[in-house]
């Protein structure tokens, strides 16, 4: 991290007004930005951290006219909520705005001004659908027909969404406008376009010139500049009647392509925050600009937002623009249009005060440079075991030890003991990788290793036992707490970017103000002597019932696409999604997995689990008891006798009380149901698969 007096900007994507927020946008970019943006104030740093809602574009009039109200009345609707849910999680923006404020109109304007002034933008006339019927030009998103690839019947102008292919309108078959279910025409109109073409070379070498881009991104943007002819000329304007009107003789009726006003929003919203100020962090030198956007977004932060600055020729170029893949859920893909989707205004509602816990579940499954996947199991597990075990667990030790001995006053150590000092030492080195791993954008690997420094205090008081060594020495439990105190004090500092609310607790419980970062690196930061407040437990079990009742919603919702696929095609077979491929594994590793052939010889269900059942397995090595979360798909009775395959060396694992010694292997058809991985025409038990 640079010691400069840079002014930084930190953007964050701005939503689109058209719907809620979910899991998916939170672990893309608003919750990595949010860890940046406070690990920099702790640092000190001159930060601002800014976002808005985006509010223009055809997706939006299209809901609009569906449900029979005013564009305007849609994204008020999504603003407020998509605001205030920020607000709630605890994402701190500096400001949240909005680009129909009448500011924003006003600068995308100046800035469309600009570039048209400069000969930036170049006048082309094209063929694009009209609707007779609606007397108006058809943008992509209100043309549907048939896609050319995999002829599903409702592919839009610019997308199949059941092939995911890209498409221009004039490709689709038997095209139809969504306003009037009429056949479209193709009619001339002259739209601004950008020539990207002519601006590879600037771009090429602004590319260059940025250092330590992740390589998603930087890979992404040079496929666009060396793929096939190359960048293309881009339209910024649209025959539209939602959005910014485009400010320039001839382009009555015309607004700007949202991808040209959308990311002025982030000046518009400085603007707002800092109306005097606001130019130290978009012009000159000292100006810091980082973008945190999702991979589909990649390439408007990456190549044209950047080529209409240099267009323009009076701001900074972006120095970091850290975008992480997707995130799936549940082995699905995350669709908005399908409610296949975990929504943050619910989740709030139904969790809450644990805010924390899912910021923890989302940045340890963050997809930084691949696709990764959510899925309940993990956030309990992840709570119950690490949240709760692990960092409640010590937390809690620490504050209701030293009130019970000492009556909550920290003692003062007469002499540290080689453990002790070793202990202290090992602390003030986790704030330095932290800090490196979140500078590089590396906030899964920043996270694990905060949750270090708790297995380090859990591990230190199992060894001290200070609550054997009061009974005989009670100076020494004194000295043991005192470094336990610290340990909880470096908690509270090396979380604050991750957990806001846990730490500030643990700042309460410590009855401290506010530490910066580099008292992480401190061996005494609690003084002897201070009265620690009453403990107070951070985090609590989350149990099984709350599980299924979220697997439950995602039930409904599978159900309910179900029925609206059938009602819509019934004579068409849908095709089943399926999990991504996970990544390559060596001929090495996987060798070493010992697949056989295993006879199941008893089976009965595991009490009080309605998913489990407890097999007794021949494996032709020995007689093992396997534990599987199959109840809901077979019976015990059924299935004693069938052979099976089971995965051997998985280390031995307790569920429920009942140590499993392995894993049965099954596969999901496609309509959820499971099937035994059994071997055509039998084989004997011991059997190796491979």
């Amino acid at each position: 991290m640079s010691t400069s007096n840079k002014h930084i900007l930190v953007t964050a994507a701005l939503p689109y007004a058209n719907g809620p927020i979910h899991i998916g946008h939170l672990a893309g970019c608003y919750l990595p930005s949010d860890i940046y943006v406070r690990y920099l104030r702790m640092r000190g740093k001159d930060v601002k951290f800014v976002c808005g809602s985006d509010e223009h574009g055809v997706p939006i009039t299209i809901k609009a006219k569906k449900e029979g109200i005013t564009p305007q009345d849609v994204v008020d609707r999504y603003h407020a909520m998509m605001r205030d849910a920020f607000q709630e999680f605890g994402i701190s923006f500096d400001i949240y705005s909005r680009t129909s404020s009448p500011n924003h109109h006003k600068n995308a304007q100046e800035f469309f001004k600009t570039l048209y002034e400069k000969g930036a933008l170049v006048a082309k006339e094209t063929q694009q659908y009209f609707d007779p019927e609606a007397g108006q030009f058809l943008a992509d998103r209100y043309i549907v027909g048939e896609c050319p690839k995999c002829h599903a019947a409702d592919a839009y102008g610019d997308q199949c969404e059941s092939c995911g292919t890209s498409l221009s309108p004039v490709d689709l078959i038997h095209p139809r406008s969504t306003l009037s279910g009429a056949t479209p025409e193709l009619k001339a109109t002259t739209n601004w376009f950008l020539p990207l073409d002519e601006l590879s070379n600037d771009l090429r070498n602004f590319l260059e010139s940025r250092e330590n881009w992740k390589p998603n991104v930087m890979g992404q943007c040079l496929s666009w500049l060396n793929a096939g002819d190359g960048l293309q000329p881009r339209a910024m304007t649209r025959d539209l009647d939602w959005g910014v009107p485009v400010p320039i003789e001839g382009a009555e009726g015309k607004v700007m392509y949202v991808w040209f006003d959308a990311p002025i929003g982030y000046i518009s919203a400085t603007q707002e925050l800092l109306p005097d100020t606001w130019e130290h962090y978009w012009k000159g030198d000292d100006a810091e600009i980082i973008h945190f956007i999702g991979k589909d977004n990649i390439v408007f932060h990456s190549i044209i937002f950047p080529a209409m600055l240099q267009q323009h020729g009076d701001y900074a170029l972006p120095k970091q623009v850290p975008a992480n893949e997707f995130l799936n859920l549940e082995g699905r893909k995350l669709s908005t249009s399908k409610n296949w989707a975990v929504w943050l205004h619910e989740y709030l509602q139904d969790f809450p005060g644990q805010q924390d816990v899912l910021r923890y579940a989302l940045t340890a499954t963050m997809p930084e440079t691949k696709d990764n996947d959510f899925t309940w199991a993990d956030f309990q597990q992840r709570n119950n075991s690490e949240l709760v075990a692990g960092f409640g667990n010590f937390v809690n030790r620490v504050m209701v030890l030293t009130h019970k001995y000492y009556e909550g006053q920290v003692q003062s150590p007469e002499t540290l003991e080689d453990a002790d000092r070793e202990a202290l030492a090992a602390m003030t080195q986790f704030g330095r990788r932290i800090a490196k791993n979140i500078e590089q954008f590396k906030f899964r690997e920043a996270l694990s290793e905060a949750m270090n420094v708790a297995r380090l205090g859990n591990k230190y008081l199992q060894d001290q036992e200070p609550w054997k060594v009061y009974k005989q020495d009670p100076a020494r439990a004194g000295a043991v707490l005192y470094v336990a105190t610290q340990i909880t004090a470096v908690l509270s500092i090396v979380f604050e970017p991750f957990l806001p609310t846990t730490a500030a607790k643990l700042r309460g419980m410590l009855s401290l103000e506010r530490f910066a970062w580099e008292d992480a690196n401190n061996e005494h930061i609690v003084p002897a002597g201070t009265i620690l407040a009453p403990a107070e437990l951070l985090f609590a079990k989350i149990e099984d019932a709350q599980m299924d009742a979220q697997r439950e919603k995602l039930a409904q919702s599978e159900a309910a696409n179900a029925e609206a696929a059938s009602q819509a095609a019934p004579t068409q077979v849908a095709q089943p999604e399926h999990a991504p491929q996970k990544d390559a594994v060596s001929f090495d590793q996987f060798t070493a997995l010992d697949l056989r052939v295993g006879t199941i010889l008893t089976a009965e269900r595991v009490p009080k689990a309605d998913r489990l059942l407890k097999f007794t397995v021949d494996t032709g090595v020995d007689q093992r008891t396997i534990v599987s979360g199959i109840a809901e798909h077979f019976s015990p009775e059924e299935m004693v006798g069938k052979q099976v395959t089971v995965l051997m060396n998985l280390p031995p694992r307790k569920i429920r009380g009942v140590e499993s010694q392995g894993m049965l292997l099954m596969a999901e058809d496609a309509s959820g149901a499971l099937r035994i991985m059994t071997p055509e025409g039998g084989a004997h038990s011991g059997a190796v698969i491979g």
